[in-house]
Parts: C-alpha cells; structure tokens; sequence
C-alpha cells in the first residue's frame, strides 16, 4: 500500500511553512473557511452533556440517521432508511469500510481515471483489483458507457463512480449519468457513488445522483457522503455510508469490531450541520466559484499549460506535458513529479504531480484558499516556467 500522496505533499509544505518558508499549498483538498458558529456551538454544548461521554450506537447515532436520510432525500431524491446509514470516521473510512465489506478476492473494481488516490488502495486491501478506466481532457474527464464496457469482464464487481470528481473537478450531466446507471443494472454490477462534493457545482453544471435518476440500481449502490467539504469540517471527521441493508448489516458488523462509534460531540456538530441554515453553504460555494474562474483564467494563460475548466468540487487539473521535457532550475523534468519537486523547492508552491492520480502529465491544485495565496502562487509558477 502506498502513503496518500495528497496528505504527504500537504505535510511537506505545512512543516515548510512551519519552519519559515513562504510556502504556498494547493495539496490538500480543504476549505480554507472556519466551520460555521451554529455548528462549533452545536458542538459545545454537546461536550458539556454528559450523555455524549459515554459509549453510543457504532452506526451512529439515531438522530444523525435520521438526518442523513432527510439530507439525502431533499438533496440526491433518494429515498432509503435511517437502518441503511452508518456514520463513520470521514467520508475515508466509509469507502474502506464498503470496499471491505462488498469485495471478495479477485473481485475487479472499476475505476475512471484520473482517481482520488485512496480509491485504488482501499480495494487492493480488501483483496480486489482495482481497474483503471483512463480518460483525458479531451474527453473531458469523463469515463463513456462504451469504455466503461471495454473494461468489464467476468469478474468485474463494482464501479467507483464520482461527480463532481476529485481530482478534475469533472460532472457528468444527468443522460450520461442514467445510461450508466442502466448499464450497471444490465450487467449487475455494483455501484459505489462519491456524493461528497455534490454542493460544490458552478455554472450551468448541476448535479445529479446515480441512483435518483436510476432507481432500479439501488439495490446494488452504495452512497458515501459527509460533511467536510461542503462545511469546512475536514478535521471534525464525520462521513457514512448509505447501503443496501444486507450490505448495511455486514458494514455495521465490522464498524463495531474496528472503531465502534465515532465521537459523539462531533456527529452533534453534523446534526447542526445537516439540519441548521444551510447559507454559509452558498456563501463558501460562492467564493470558490470565484477562486475557480480566477485559476483557470491565470494558469491558462502560462505558454504549454492546458486547463479543462471544472465544474465542481474545489480543483484543477491542469495538463504540465507542454512544459515536461525541458531543462528548468538546472535540471531536465520529464515527469510531473519532478516538476512537482521543482516547484516546491524553488517557488515554493507545493501541488500534487498527476501520477498520485493514475495521469501523469497532470498535476491537481486546489483552489479551496485564500484569494492572495491563489493568485501569488499560480504567478510562482508562470514565473519558474517562464525561465
């Protein structure tokens, strides 16, 4: 198993930073906002009852189940029921614990390419194959039901299927969604949908849930959620699963012998989270929409730099391959790694190269800080590219 790649860039240029170095991060995919007041506040008083210090249910508790399912309903127009959720320690953990679950050795896994990089891991631990699916900007970022058919084979199991995506920041619009949901139910393949980033779409893109406009595929699909990205609570580590209840049954078994329940005062806070004001939602989504127009137009406009403008989540992913080839800094980049090493060590700006996620050529910013910080560091790299 490989390090995440994504956290390791992240740590490297935290501890920069820390040391003094004017280090500028797009490696980790993580509003730069504070959570909102209501929920930190929701958060305190739930510390101060002592009926959070004890043990709770190891699939959450009640009240956050029920939360997730109205939150599902009114937001993906699927309808499940509260025993078919298990709260867990991040949206992370609720991808290992349905790979662990749905995944028998030998089992292959689909998996559109570019990935998030926890995606192919999880599943070689469960004893799976994971099978890339490539696809480029050229297409868009986006994975066809005729290359998608090309992939499969006997032993295909599932389909990891992710709009908005990380890392490209791609949607699929609602007919592509729905022939590949038709698909999956043809050939009774397993879907496990990533909606995590489902609140963060810009333009005229909108979202649209696998299973929503499929339902006939819900038997066979798993949805992951949680409430890091789209409230700013990354560090507060609460994410769930939403699967069919056999599957339910045997995700829950195994939360209760790996971790038990997660902490209390933060499925509280998810609780306000999911059922409280929904406005600083719009307000973050409305400053990242700008942060994504002002990356696309300055990264764009580097000579060898080729941009596919996202419509969702909070990245870019950006073609380096005009630029790879060349001698820069003293040495020849050939690999987006290198450039990514480059980078770090001379303009100080830490991103991750595209081969963490199955592309390389690419490399992935995010554009989920400050505007300062967004524009000073994309004017770092224009700059070391200039020569």
């Amino acid at each position: 198993m490989e390090e995440s790649p994504t956290l390791a860039v992240d740590a490297k240029a935290k501890a920069l930073k820390a040391a003094g170095e004017p280090v500028i991060g797009f490696g980790a995919g993580e509003p730069d906002f504070p959570t909102p007041d209501h929920i930190v506040e929701a958060a305190q008083r739930a510390a101060a009852d002592p009926a959070t210090h004890r043990y709770s249910p190891a699939a959450g508790l009640p009240a956050l189940r029920e939360a997730v399912v109205d939150r599902t309903r009114t937001d993906s127009g699927v309808g499940v029921d509260p025993a078919q959720v298990t709260v867990t320690n991040g949206g992370k953990h609720a991808l290992y614990n349905v790979f662990m679950a749905l995944v028998d050795p030998g089992d292959e896994v689909l998996v559109p390419a570019p990935y998030w990089v926890s995606y192919p891991e999880q599943i070689k631990l469960a004893g799976g194959t994971p099978v890339a699916v490539p696809t480029t900007k050229d297409t868009g970022f986006r994975a066809s039901v005729e290359v998608l058919e090309r992939h499969r084979t006997e032993r295909t199991k599932a389909l990891v299927f992710v709009s908005p995506s990380n890392p490209t920041g791609a949607m699929y619009p609602a007919e592509e969604v729905e022939a590949i949901g038709r698909w999956a139910v043809q050939h009774g393949i397993w879907v496990v949908t990533d909606e995590i980033y489902q609140h963060l779409v810009y333009g005229d893109a909108t979202f649209a849930s696998l299973p929503g406009l499929v339902p006939d595929a819900l038997e066979r699909t798993v949805l992951v959620n949680g409430v890091a990205k789209t409230y700013a609570m990354t560090g507060w580590r609460v994410g769930w699963s939403i699967a069919p209840p056999e599957l339910a049954k045997g995700i829950n078994k195994l939360q209760s012998q790996v971790t038990s329940n997660v902490a209390n005062v933060a499925q509280h806070a998810a609780i306000a989270a999911l059922t409280g004001p929904q406005e600083p939602v719009a307000h973050m989504r409305e400053a990242f929409d700008r942060r994504r127009r002002l990356a696309v137009e300055r990264l764009a406009a580097i000579p060898g730099v080729e941009v596919v403008e996202p419509e969702g989540a909070f990245y870019v992913f950006p073609s380096f391959e005009g630029v790879l080839g060349r001698e820069l800094a003293g040495r020849r980049l050939d690999t987006t790694l290198e450039l990514a090493e480059v980078l770090l060590e001379q303009a100080k700006v830490a991103l991750v190269p595209g081969e963490a996620f199955g592309a390389p050529g690419y490399a992935r910013l995010s554009y989920a800080l400050g505007d300062d910080d967004l524009a000073e560091g994309i004017d770092r790299i224009a700059k070391l590219l200039a020569g």
